[in-house]
């Protein structure tokens, strides 16, 4: 079964899931040719192991908090701050509190 994703003009709520973020899952919001949005969910404890992602990416924190690790060294993302990575830097993310992020990849053209 495909995932649904948003369509062109479609509005898109990416408001802090409070409660409810204890049992949400990842979910890709949207994806088109160029970009793909994701609201990536990092629960307290959760190690996403260091990857390279295919295009640039920015990294921004919904709700909660976390570390990610890029550049040589931790990053502490929180409500409201993001971080931007070019294409191919080798990051990790770990949770430190039940956290809520909106990923943009900028994908390559084919």
């Amino acid at each position: 079964m495909a995932i649904p994703h948003a369509q062109p003009g479609e509005v898109v709520d990416v408001r802090p899931l409070g409660s409810a973020l204890a049992s949400a899952q990842t979910q890709s919001l949207f994806r088109a040719e160029q970009v793909e949005v994701i609201r990536l969910i990092v629960p307290a404890g959760k190690e996403i192991d260091e990857h390279k992602a295919k295009g640039e990416i920015v990294v921004q924190c919904l709700e909660g908090k976390v570390a990610l690790t890029a550049f040589g060294k931790a990053h502490n993302l929180e409500a409201g701050k993001l971080l931007y990575l070019p294409t191919g830097e080798p990051h990790s993310v770990k949770g430190i509190e039940n956290a809520s992020l909106l990923l943009t990849i900028l994908l390559p053209k084919h």
